[in-house]
């Protein structure tokens, strides 16, 4: 098929490459000029695992190309993908303003009968609201769908080609028909093609990631609570996921979900109740806890050192809001990154990826590291915020030698406390019951935490 794709953010981005990848002629086109020039170079704005090897290889081969003109990349498009931000507004609802220019756009240029599918994430309501919008300014036919995606950042091309479920909102079966088609080369494994309302699809988005941030935010309360009462969360997780009625996705304590889907997501779905007059009180509590367990870690830095803090260089491993992206956005580790600093502590700070957007934001008020181990140089304790590979199995030895005090404070829960004291390590974890080294030999381990969306 002939797409078109408009928006080359990392939802846009990944589409239009998946697509070309599968034999479609796609054409994705933003408005930012220098941004276009990069991907028709290679640069790839976003770090996604696999991306810029699919994205050279589509475009080299010419199935996938990028413009700034929309009138071109939709004049002969079957199928026009709008995937363009839907940031939080200023009350938390989503600003659809994007949204809206790029539908009246489409509309003054709409030569012939075309299918436009929402791929961006929208409250209920848009795609009905769009339509009428389109209307207004053009008499040709053309159909207005709903894609709703599903990628984990960090996963997303393996997401994408390899589905959990396909869902579209559709008014007309030729709709739901030509859509399918689209998507059948990737449901060959009888992955399901939902097709439903396009509210009902706009829904289904914020229920799946409402759902899943209820999870983390659940873990996390009771994690604390486990803590208060030197009870371990690990071992609690354990007896409990086994029961397939809870199972164990989503149930790994940690410092809080952050990124640019969960946050916004549940803030929208707040909006979108009270808008309508209905409470939203487990949505509201799941913001909050979030919000509150982004502090944990900075408790516990403030609760060891007390009033010594400033003067203290705390390292920090982990800057980005999950493994495998360079994604900042709404990262506990910001919030860590700023109480230290307004508490006068220096810090050394390393990410695989994330470092150079974080220095876009704290320029040289931080220190910045490119190896792990150079993080830890003469500082006086260690935080981890992020859960990547590399930091699960580091030589504990050097890691001693090269802090003046061997603490750490575990945001993710990669080590085990028996074994860190028996090391000699304060190790202070999310959850998880303190253990001397006299009790070491009795305490059991857990396995790696896991990488949420």
């Amino acid at each position: 098929m002939k797409i078109a794709v408009i928006g080359t953010g990392y939802v846009g981005l990944v589409t239009g490459t998946c697509f070309a990848e599968s034999g479609n002629d796609v054409v994705c086109v933003d408005k930012l000029a220098e941004k276009i020039a990069n991907l028709e170079q290679g640069i790839i704005p976003i770090y996604e695992p696999g991306l810029a090897e699919l994205v050279h290889r589509n475009h080299r081969d010419g199935r996938l190309r990028f413009t700034t003109s929309l009138p071109e990349a939709i004049a002969d498009a079957e199928l026009i993908f709008i995937a363009v931000g839907t940031p939080q507004g200023e009350h938390g609802g989503a600003d659809l303003r994007g949204i809206w220019a790029v539908g009246e756009e489409i509309a003054k240029v709409l030569d012939e009968p075309k299918t436009i599918v929402i791929k961006s994430t929208v409250p209920v309501g848009t795609n009905a609201e769009l339509a009428r919008r389109m209307a207004l300014t053009t008499d040709v036919p053309f159909d207005v769908a709903s894609n709703p995606e599903f990628l984990k950042e960090g996963a997303a091309i393996d997401d994408f080609n390899k589905p959990d479920r396909v869902v579209v909102g559709v008014r007309r079966e030729e709709v739901g028909e030509q859509l399918h088609a689209l998507y059948e080369p990737f449901l060959r494994t009888d992955r399901p093609f939902l097709i439903m309302t396009p509210e009902s699809a706009e829904m289904t988005k914020y229920v799946a990631n409402c759902l899943l941030a209820t999870k983390i935010s659940f873990i996390n309360e009771m994690a604390n609570l486990c803590e208060s009462y030197n009870a371990d969360i690990n071992e609690v997780r354990r007896g409990i996921g086994h029961d397939q009625r809870i199972g164990f996705s989503f149930l790994f304590p940690g410092v809080g979900y952050g990124g640019s889907c969960f946050p916004k997501d549940i803030r929208a779905v707040i909006h979108m109740a009270q808008s309508r007059g209905l409470p939203a009180r487990m949505m509201e509590a799941v913001d909050q806890v979030n919000e509150a367990q982004k502090d944990v870690l900075v408790h516990k830095v403030m609760e060891h050192f007390g009033d010594d803090v400033r003067g203290k260089t705390v390292a920090i491993w982990g800057l980005a809001f999950k493994p495998r992206t360079d994604d900042i956005r709404e990262a506990p580790a910001l919030v860590l990154i700023d109480a230290l600093l307004a508490a006068g502590a220096s810090l050394r700070i390393h990410d695989p990826e994330a470092l150079a957007n974080v220095k876009a934001i704290y320029g040289d008020k931080l220190t910045y590291c490119d190896r792990p181990y150079g993080a830890l140089e003469q500082a006086d304790a260690l935080a981890i915020a992020t859960e990547w590979n590399e930091f699960r199995n580091p030589d504990f030895e050097v890691m001693a030698r090269l802090l003046r005090h061997p603490v750490i404070f575990d945001g993710r829960n990669l080590y085990d406390p028996a074994r860190m004291a028996a090391l000699g390590f304060t190790y202070h974890g999310i959850g998880r019951a303190k253990v001397t080294p006299e009790e070491c030999a009795t305490t059991t381990t857990d396995g790696p935490a896991e990488t949420t969306r």
